[in-house]
């Protein structure tokens, strides 16, 4: 009975791990590469679910409708990038200007709240009858660790480029970068476009699995995007680009853990936004509670 339960849990946090793992890297990828606070996150998650929905609805082929849902996430992070970019509004409040806007946009993609997919064919519908079998959690599992495989090994490679390395450094140091001759409004807006499109991505998949998309459904993706990456910190320590991309990834299956078992545990699904925001306080306040038993000094908190 144990056994059965730890693995049920395991189970199905390793299967919302990878699935959400997309938007923790998302997330790092402005947050930590680019040090560009975006808060579009709540909003391009759900255009992906609802593009995709509302293509697999029309009877349209599932893996195109997901490939039109990243279109969908790159042109969000593009619209954000450029508001920051050539009308100068800042990182923090172009993204939530976005965010807000997409709540709009979104219903009018879906033409109401949401869009059911029950009777649907999704991606892992397609993948089961390939191989002549039906949608399980294990097959759910299979295809979601692929497609994170492919992404990180892309993500991986193209963060060592030479476009990479100047996205990478426009996050260290805007103005030496920009002295070297590189066009880091162009890679502030790249950066958010990748970053959005693989959010955009998340919310197709989850969309499809849970078969509906519903347009209060991003709310909170980012606040869950950064405990992913902020416990995958905590807990791995990343030095290099894979070690920084596998602790996103680490980090969602972390806090996908945590969430399973409070849920076991007969906590409310209304009470996991509560658990979320503590497991971003603990894992943000460790690093300063050890150095202060150490005697270290500490400079303030950032203010803006």
């Amino acid at each position: 009975m144990l056994s059965s339960t730890v693995q049920g849990i395991l189970t199905s946090s390793l299967s919302d791990g990878l699935i959400y793992a997309f938007v923790a890297v998302g997330v790092f990828i402005t947050f930590r590469v680019l040090a560009f606070p975006d808060l579009t996150v709540d909003g391009s998650f759900v255009t992906g679910g609802s593009i995709a929905a509302l293509m697999i609805a029309g009877g349209y082929n599932p893996f195109l409708a997901t490939i039109a849902a990243i279109g969908g996430g790159l042109a969000c992070g593009a619209v954000t990038g450029l508001l920051n970019t050539k009308l100068r509004i800042s990182a923090l409040l172009a993204g939530i200007l976005m965010m807000v806007a997409l709540y709009s946009v979104n219903l009018r993609i879906m033409s109401g709240a949401n869009i059911p997919l029950l009777r649907q064919v999704t991606i892992f519908e397609n993948i089961a009858h390939l191989f002549g079998t039906t949608k399980s959690v294990i097959l759910v599992i299979g295809v979601l660790a692929v497609l994170a495989c492919v992404v990180f090994m892309i993500l991986s490679w193209f963060l060592r480029t030479e476009i990479g390395l100047a996205l990478r450094a426009s996050g260290d140091n805007e103005q030496m970068i920009r002295g070297l001759g590189s066009d880091t409004d162009r890679n502030t807006i790249m950066g958010c476009s990748i970053s959005n499109g693989l959010v955009a991505l998340s919310g197709a998949l989850v969309a499809q699995n849970q078969g509906f998309c519903d347009v209060n459904m991003g709310i909170g993706m980012i606040v869950m995007g950064l405990a992913a990456v902020i416990i995958g910190e905590a807990l791995l320590h990343p030095r290099g680009v894979a070690s920084m991309l596998l602790a996103a990834l680490g980090g969602t299956f972390v806090y996908r853990l945590f969430i399973t078992i409070a849920l076991r545990l007969g906590l409310s699904p209304g009470d996991l936004k509560l658990i979320t925001a503590a497991l971003v306080v603990v894992a943000l306040a460790i690093p300063y509670i050890q150095k202060k038993i150490r005697h270290e000094w500490m400079p303030p908190a950032v203010r803006f």
